[in-house]
């Protein structure tokens, strides 16, 4: 049952936006095979180290460097993305469980480029969206992203609606209402890039659950990466040199600086690789709480850095959106029961303290 629940809930989506790789089925093989001696929280701790480390520096980039090109960025991100799988398939055993992936011409076009088109829709819009909301607004969007994956797949037939979930859905989309509702630099244009981006990856991982599944193909979040990056980057250049060609000038790279653009490309594909070894060495229910205790870390950290202020509103808005999103990832019982141990762990801590202090 509990390897049933892990599944459901890499499908689902219950990581959001940049943070989240490409998943194409069951999670297996290279960040199970390495580094088996290392913690967990090591991998827990890296990866939400480069998940706010990407989104913060993508932020900045573009909200305060003057880097006003969304769509240029994400395909540069991709064409790192492309030329990077391609060394490591050739220099290292990450990659090799696509000599079992039976990609055929059908299945490429069918499956392949209708999902690589979605996630670059949904990696550009997670960029443009910078341009207009605050990064701690457009993490409170970001709750909304189970419920959009869900109602989707309702709309398409994978999922059985149900009474119980629609109310915990309802109760994530009135927090993020509230969130938005008192959102003091509220941006419409920005709302529907986020709207745009959740939608387009909810549509994303419904196609590879269905599309892939029927083509018999389990890939881990690296080899999809390396199959997908490819269509993602020529669909980005498109995009880009249609959006943005006429303004772009080259003189704002070298203002941003060449070194500084190489590394941000690095720590975005960074990320992916995080992700592959956190889900390998824990579960996706582990890795559903570190997005959540991610989240509400990088909402003080904009807070921190940019000053970004909340009101009372949005906060409220957001408290209850994170928490129909907890018990969404995780059931009641789930909760009562890390309620429990949690408890148990601070009273074995606390009780071993003070008996030290009792023996000095």
């Amino acid at each position: 049952m509990a390897g049933e629940r892990d599944e459901r809930d890499a499908e689902h989506g219950l990581i959001s936006g940049e943070e989240k790789v490409v998943v194409g089925g069951t999670q297996h093989g290279s960040g199970r095979r390495l580094g088996k001696s290392i913690h967990p929280v090591f991998y827990i701790a890296a990866w939400i180290f480069l998940s706010n480390t990407t989104i913060l520096f993508n932020g900045w980039l573009i909200g305060n460097r003057g880097f006003k090109y969304p769509a240029t960025l994400t395909c540069w991100h991709l064409i790192f993305a492309t030329f990077a799988t391609q060394v490591l398939a050739r220099t290292t055993s990450l990659l090799d469980e696509r000599k079992t992936v039976k990609m055929t011409g059908k299945v490429y076009v069918r499956a392949i480029v209708p999902i690589g088109l979605l996630y670059s829709a949904s990696l550009v819009c997670s960029n443009m969206v910078y341009l207009y909301l605050s990064v701690a607004f457009i993490q409170m969007l970001k709750s909304a992203s189970p419920v959009i994956v869900l109602l989707t797949a309702w709309a398409w037939r994978v999922e059985k609606p149900s009474l119980k979930r629609f109310i915990n859905v309802t109760v994530i989309v009135f927090g993020v209402g509230l969130a938005s509702a008192g959102e003091i630099n509220f941006s419409f244009i920005g709302f529907l890039f986020q709207l745009g981006g959740t939608t387009a990856e909810a549509m994303r991982l419904i196609m590879i659950q269905i599309l892939l599944s029927d083509e018999g193909q389990k890939m881990d979040p690296l080899v999809s990466l390396y199959y997908f990056a490819p269509v993602c980057a020529l669909m980005n250049i498109f995009i880009a040199g249609a959006a943005e060609a006429p303004t772009f000038d080259f003189a704002d790279i070298a203002k941003v600086g060449y070194g500084l653009l190489l590394l941000n490309a690095a720590v975005a594909f960074l990320l992916n690789v995080s992700s592959i070894f956190l889900i390998g060495k824990t579960s996706g229910l582990v890795m559903t709480l570190t997005g959540i205790f991610k989240s509400i870390l990088l909402v003080l950290l904009s807070v921190l850095i940019w000053n970004t202020s909340i009101s009372a509103l949005q906060f409220i808005g957001y408290g209850i959106a994170m928490a129909g999103l907890t018990y969404y990832s995780l059931g009641w019982e789930q909760i009562v029961a890390l309620t429990n141990g949690f408890t148990s762990w601070l009273m074995t801590v606390f009780g071993s303290h003070g008996a030290e202090t009792t023996l000095c």
